[in-house]
């Protein structure tokens, strides 16, 4: 992303959301809504490495209604990521209420997270 771009992009989505999350398609829709679309990042949660856990894809996307751009309704489409621990199968995904604290996200980007994962 060049510098000007990520520029523009970081002061459109929510604060903090860049860290975790990549952009990889903006739409817009039929009815004039853009929609921006989201893939987490594939960085190991706190507490495991890399080599410990094999991405497994991601759970199905959500859409999160977000702040108006312009006069046009805006949605967020986040896929999270699923990783699984080698040694055991299970299925971990990223505790976001553990990010949220430990990364002192701003009250914006906590609340939005909170009202995607709850």
């Amino acid at each position: 992303m060049s510098a000007a771009y990520e520029t523009l992009v970081r002061l459109i989505l929510p604060e903090g959301i860049l860290e975790y999350f990549e952009l990889t398609d903006v739409r817009s829709s039929e009815t004039g809504q853009l929609n921006i679309h989201l893939e987490e990042k594939n960085v190991p949660p706190l507490g495991y490495e890399k080599s410990q856990l094999e991405s497994k894809g991601f759970l199905p996307e959500t859409a999160i209604q977000d702040f108006p751009i312009r006069g046009h309704k805006v949605a967020l489409c986040i896929k999270r990521r699923r990783w699984e621990v080698k040694a055991s199968g299970e299925v971990i995904t990223r505790d976001w209420d553990l990010v949220r604290k430990g990364a002192r996200m701003t009250t914006e980007f906590g609340t939005f997270l909170k009202g995607i994962f709850g």
